[in-house]
């Protein structure tokens, strides 16, 4: 009897929906969100439903009771490539999130199922992953609930949840070091030598910066290539090295290239090198 009764309610809500959908708005707005990440994406959507003036957590959504984590269809993100989630591997794919709201704690849930309405279905069959994060007390008033990317970084980010004064963080990390490196290798080795992307990814993940060195100054000799921004990463490679005269010439050098060149920007860079150097 209860599987009927969610069934009607699940085929009445979508005929709802799709009577409705080009007469009058959602009551919560659908949000999508693609989070570039590492060498792939992370895409989210998810319904946003409002407080107004409901208690929420503790209330109308009870504390160990399974959340489709927002409104109406079930939240879904999917990862393009392999990520780990508060350490634990999680493999390129879609998935359901689905979350057990606590006083102190969330359960934190991905479904193998993604395409659901609400958590009527649910089963816990068909869990892929579950693990616990700590609950946020938040201050200030959440109307709207929100689920965002921050903290990002090449290799890491955070999933915030924020509703009503309750929240909870996801930390993902994704490890790309060998599949840039063994890509970079591969791309020396032809005509089109990937030089620029090469010497930041170097120097910005504490690579062989003699490596480095070598690149700015073979982007140097390049005339398609802007020479003010091979003397500002050259120069920034030489202060990592230590070299702080070079380093100082080299950005001496730079500035005046794109002074020439009313590059403001970039004169502001190497002034910035300087000034880090005669420290």
């Amino acid at each position: 009897m209860k599987k009927l009764f969610i069934s009607v309610i699940t085929m009445m809500t979508f005929t709802a929906a799709n009577t409705f959908a080009q007469l009058t708005p959602q009551p919560s707005s659908t949000q999508s969100v693609v989070q570039d990440f590492g060498l792939g994406k992370i895409n989210l959507t998810y319904s946003r439903p409002d407080v107004k003036g409901r208690k929420i957590f503790g209330g109308m959504e009870p504390y160990g009771a399974v959340w489709r984590t927002g409104a109406n269809s079930a939240t879904v993100i999917k990862f393009t490539d392999e990520v780990s989630l508060e350490g634990n591997k999680v493999p390129a794919g879609e998935y359901g999130l689905f979350s057990i709201p606590g006083e102190n704690e969330w359960t934190i849930i991905l479904s193998k199922q993604p395409k659901q309405w609400g958590a009527y279905m649910y089963k816990e069959a068909d869990d892929f992953l579950r693990f616990k994060v700590k609950t946020k007390h938040l201050k200030a008033l959440t109307e709207t609930m929100t689920l965002a990317f921050t903290n990002v970084s090449t290799t890491s980010c955070d999933l915030q949840m924020m509703w009503e004064h309750s929240g909870f963080t996801i930390h993902m990390t994704t490890d790309i070091d060998a599949k840039v490196m063994a890509r970079i290798d591969s791309a020396m080795k032809t005509d089109k030598k990937p030089y620029y992307e090469a010497l930041i990814y170097y120097y910005n993940n504490n690579k062989d910066m003699d490596k480095a060195l070598a690149w700015a100054t073979e982007l140097e000799k390049d005339k398609n290539f802007p020479p003010f921004v091979a003397k500002t990463w050259k120069a920034r490679i030489l202060l990592k090295k230590g070299d702080k005269a070079a380093a100082v010439t080299a950005a001496q050098e730079g500035a005046k290239m794109a002074t020439e060149m009313k590059t403001d920007e970039y004169v502001r860079l190497n002034n910035e090198i300087i000034a880090q150097a005669k420290k």
